[in-house]
């Protein structure tokens, strides 16, 4: 059985103390957020012409906004120095004993114990992992509660990067700003010399077999290596029962990797990636042939060079709901040398 995998989401959620509350005397150019290759604990500042922490009345409340701030820095520096060392307990202990994190999909974590589990695996998963943000605004709700929205950029290796919006609310017990709910939207791949390029491991041939069926599938680069093109074969006592093609590209209007798929009975359907630690998160949405809609999400794991799983959740037809499917292991047709 394979241990239980954090979504990509879960990492974002770290970047949300430090990120809303770093220093506010930062020159305004930094507001919009940290340049590619900064450090991971320079924050954008969140200054007084714009995004920042609200001040009401005269010269005390800003005094004290100011002493809150202070306090807050030291907070938010002692969580950059836990998350770069990968010291899951500190990271956790940020959070109030029983704050959550919602990530993209839904999935929450509830409680330092639980939140503390997850990171711990991530980081022996992720010895690389990296962190980036950028503040879009922060609201005081008064002096015992915050609001933060921004964005949060994460970086897995050199070349896997990610990023999402958050929302989270601070809360201050017991003296100290903790995070007591952080929700994060669906991530997003970063595009770089290559959108695709966490892609390339998807090229070549793929075999499956399972329940008497044979699925053959063969990706391969097309047009300028600007897309992938993968095409599939379902075989049933030698017979080809199914067959489909899909196409995987950067929609630079989204700002995403996207996928359209065609089935030999005339469906099809549209794909919007998104990125987790071990693979990838595919929400489609298409019809049938006879026109019934459906919607799927569709999860992607990379094993090892030479083996991945597919899955697919959260279906319907028709605003029916279906069953999951099981698991299904596919092998590479030709199998390349694993490298850690």
């Amino acid at each position: 059985m394979m241990a239980k995998r954090i979504a990509w989401g879960m990492v974002l959620a770290v970047v949300m103390l430090t990120a809303a509350l770093q220093s506010q005397e930062r020159p305004a150019a930094d507001k919009k957020g940290a340049r590619p290759g900064a450090a991971a604990g320079s924050a954008p500042a969140a200054n007084s012409t714009g995004s920042g922490s609200a001040s009401v009345g005269g010269g005390k409340s800003n005094d004290a906004s100011a002493a809150e701030r202070g306090a807050i820095e030291q907070t938010a520096k002692a969580f950059t120095e836990a998350f770069n060392r990968h010291d899951a307990a500190a990271v956790a202990a940020l959070w109030t004993e029983n704050g959550e994190y919602v990530d993209a999909h839904g999935q929450r974590y509830e409680g330092r114990g639980a939140i503390q589990k997850e990171y711990e695996q991530f980081f022996e998963e992720h010895p690389q992992a990296k962190i980036k943000f950028a503040i879009d605004s922060i609201r005081l709700l008064g002096p015992q509660t915050a609001i933060e929205d921004g964005r949060a950029i994460v970086e897995l290796g050199p070349k896997v990067a990610g990023s999402a919006a958050y929302t989270t609310l601070h809360t201050k017990t017991d003296g100290k700003w903790r995070m007591s709910s952080v929700r994060d939207s669906r991530p997003e791949l970063l595009a770089g010399d290559h959108p695709l390029q966490d892609l390339e491991w998807l090229a070549g041939a793929w075999v499956a077999e399972e329940g008497g069926a044979r699925m053959e599938v063969e990706c391969r680069w097309t047009l300028d290596k600007r897309f992938l093109e993968r095409r599939y074969t379902v075989q049933r006592a030698g017979k080809v029962v199914s067959s489909g093609m899909q196409m995987i590209g950067w929609s630079p209007e989204m700002q995403r990797i996207q996928s359209w798929m065609f089935s030999s009975d005339g469906g099809h359907a549209t794909g919007v990636w998104s990125p987790r630690s071990d693979g990838w998160a595919i929400e489609t949405a298409g019809v049938t042939a006879d026109g019934t809609p459906t919607r799927a999400l569709n999860l992607f794991t990379r094993l090892d060079e030479n083996g991945l799983a597919w899955k697919s959740v959260e279906r319907s037809a028709g605003g029916v709901r279906l069953s999951d499917t099981e698991e299904l292991l596919l092998k590479r047709a030709k199998a390349k040398p694993n490298h850690k």
